[in-house]
Formats: structure tokens, C-alpha cells, sequence
């Protein structure tokens, strides 16, 4: 359960930008990424690079607790791929842009490795969708909360992170919008993902194989005897 846990606590600290209505920024969060506010020249830079840290850590130790009682097959693919999505957000907050693009005139909103960290972050996200998407269809007697919403959820959260990308293709404006209602879809695949550990703790722990208790033997024939008079434990002598 304690993957569960941690995994929930993630959704929540995952939309950390909400907190941006609360402090003085200066970004608008219509045309703003949410990486922005992080950026190595922003005042509320380790703040907000902290709690994105905190959250790459706990989603990558939810998904190495949860793949440690999964057995092999698309589930535990699609835990692995969670692990790699934790990996690469930690290296997107170590890799931060170097300014805010939306808030300073001359700020390149293309950063290489920003960029590059950006993109293994999505690519693992939706991996992980898609493999418990299939696991989800190879077991369909199985009770699977993300596996089965994952075929509806991912169309979404991947054209939100598409459209997201505007400034890129020279068409800015509005990707902040687009980028939170991603950062929303990923909060509800985490807490779908805690109730898939809850799930499959209550379904591999009921059919844990109990090992059973060793037969008696009468020592004089080597015979087993499970019922009757003069059944004597293992070892046992006859007087």
C-alpha cells in the first residue's frame, strides 16, 4: 500500500502550478509552461524545482515498490516505464531552462536538453499507458482500474500535450492552458495507477499457494495414513 500512497501524494504535488495563484510569479498561465516558473533565473526557482524533484522521487518509488509485486507481462512493463518517466523528471528539473520565454523579450523557447528531457518524460508517460492498456486486454477477467481507463485517457492527455507544443512550430499563445489540462490527465493516471496497486494486492494476495501440511506416516509400513485409529504424527512410535 505504500506505493499507493505515494503515488497519490504525486498527483497532487504534480500540479504544483497551481500554487502560482497564489504567489507573484509575474507568468500568465495562459501562455506560460509550467517549466517556466523553474527556470534558472526565476525567483521562486527552487521552490517550485523542489516540489518537481519531490514528485520524480516519489513516482519513481511507487513504481519500483508496485513492479516488485507485479508478475512479468505488459503490467510490468508498464510499471518500468513509470520508473523511467520518474527518472527523466528528475533530470528535467536538473536541466532547467535557462530563462522564461513567455515573460522575456529574446528568451529561446527551444533548450536542447530541456527539450530533449521534456520529450523522455512524454514518451515514458504514454508508454506506460499503452502497456497496461494491453495487459488490460490480455486479462480482461481481471479487475484493472488503469488499464481500463488508459485507452480513454491517454487520446486525451496526448493531444493536450500536442497542442501544448505551439511555440515550437511557431504558433505561440494558449499552451498553457494545453499543457495543465495535461498535467491534469497525468494526475488522474497516478491516482488510477494507486488503485490498480490496491486492486492487485487484493487479487495476488488471495491466491497466495499455502503450502500443505505434511501427511503422517506410520513407521512400521511406510504406509501414509490420513484418517482412522492409530494415526500417529510424523515420527511418532506406537505402544
Amino acid at each position: 500500500m505504500l506505493a499507493a500512497t505515494l503515488l497519490s501524494v504525486a498527483a497532487v504535488t504534480y500540479n504544483d502550478w497551481l500554487l502560482q495563484f497564489l504567489l507573484p510569479t509575474g507568468l500568465d498561465q495562459r501562455d506560460s509552461y509550467v517549466s517556466e516558473v523553474f527556470a534558472a533565473d526565476q525567483p521562486y526557482r527552487v521552490l517550485f524545482s523542489g516540489v518537481e524533484l519531490a514528485t520524480a522521487l516519489l513516482v519513481a518509488a511507487g513504481a519500483c515498490l508496485a513492479v516488485a509485486g507485479t508478475p512479468r507481462g505488459w503490467a510490468a512493463v508498464g510499471w518500468g516505464a513509470l520508473a523511467a518517466f520518474g527518472s527523466s523528471s528528475v533530470a528535467d528539473v536538473l536541466l532547467p531552462m535557462r530563462c522564461a520565454p513567455s515573460l522575456e523579450t529574446g528568451c529561446p523557447t527551444d533548450n536542447v536538453w530541456h527539450t530533449l528531457t521534456s520529450g523522455a518524460v512524454h514518451f515514458t508517460l504514454f508508454a506506460s499507458m499503452a502497456a497496461f492498456a494491453v495487459a488490460a486486454r490480455e486479462r480482461p477477467g481481471r479487475p484493472q482500474p488503469a488499464g481500463h481507463w488508459a485507452p480513454r485517457l491517454l487520446p486525451v492527455s496526448m493531444a493536450a500535450a500536442i497542442c501544448s507544443a505551439g511555440p515550437y512550430v511557431g504558433h505561440p499563445g494558449g499552451q498553457g492552458i494545453a499543457q495543465r489540462i495535461h498535467l491534469v490527465t497525468v494526475a488522474m493516471w497516478f491516482w488510477l495507477l494507486a488503485a490498480q496497486v490496491y486492486r492487485d494486492r487484493e487479487h495476488f494476495g488471495s491466491h497466495v499457494p499455502r503450502r500443505p501440511l505434511p501427511e503422517p506416516v506410520e513407521r512400521s509400513t511406510g504406509r501414509l495414513r490420513t484418517s482412522g485409529p492409530g494415526c500417529l504424527p510424523a515420527g511418532g512410535t506406537r505402544r
